[in-house]
């Protein structure tokens, strides 16, 4: 993958990224996964996005240059992880949703305290999953993901010839209809639909 690639539009990257390979590498070993599924978020354009508001500390990697990796906390008990978009200042950036483990299915299963009795396909279908199986928190936000040396790294993988899926992002209580999700059609690691729920006051 290259720089350039990343530093389009977002709409135009995000259905790039399906098919590429994202790969960690630590002291435990490496686990390797093809992404199957990702949403756009568009910055000040976005109201479902981070930066919409402008920049923040949490924020500040949205506004650098393409190929660095955010790394967020939600709901108090998630990291969820996107790749940095468009040129230096313009804070656009992929979500990345779901994938398959492709290397290191064992450290990933282990990440996740799943009983091999189970499937492979739920390893890393969901943000905080993937995050989970890589080994991802809030110490990577910022690499460079296109650094040969980096702890984490985005490669060109099988790619994805045809035509992606689009549909409404997931659990967004702004724009939550704005079809900026795009995935592999009918791949079994691709994760569920489910919209934004409000909360009930008690």
């Amino acid at each position: 993958m290259r720089r350039s690639q990343l530093a389009g539009p977002v709409l135009d990257v995000a259905p790039l990224l399906l098919g590429t390979i994202l790969r960690t590498t630590a002291a435990e070993g490496t686990v390797a996964v093809r992404i199957t599924e990702v949403e756009a978020y568009d910055g000040p354009n976005d109201p479902g996005s981070h930066a919409y508001r402008g920049e923040t500390p949490r924020n500040a990697v949205m506004f650098g240059p393409p190929g660095h990796l955010y790394v967020y906390f939600t709901y108090g008990m998630h990291f969820c992880m996107n790749v940095g978009v468009g040129p230096a200042g313009t804070p656009s950036a992929v979500l990345l949703r779901a994938g398959e483990v492709i290397e290191g299915v064992d450290l990933a299963r282990s990440r996740r305290g799943t009983p091999t009795s189970k499937s492979n396909r739920d390893l890393a279908r969901g943000p905080a999953r993937l995050c989970v199986a890589l080994g991802i928190d809030r110490e990577q936000n910022g690499v460079d993901l296109l650094a040969k040396d980096s702890p984490v790294r985005l490669l060109d993988g099988p790619g994805f010839d045809g035509t992606p899926s689009t549909g409404p992002r997931v659990g967004l209580r702004e724009a939550p209809d704005w079809p900026w999700r795009f995935w592999i059609p009918d791949d079994p690691t691709v994760s569920p639909y489910r919209p934004h729920v409000p909360k009930r006051r008690t």
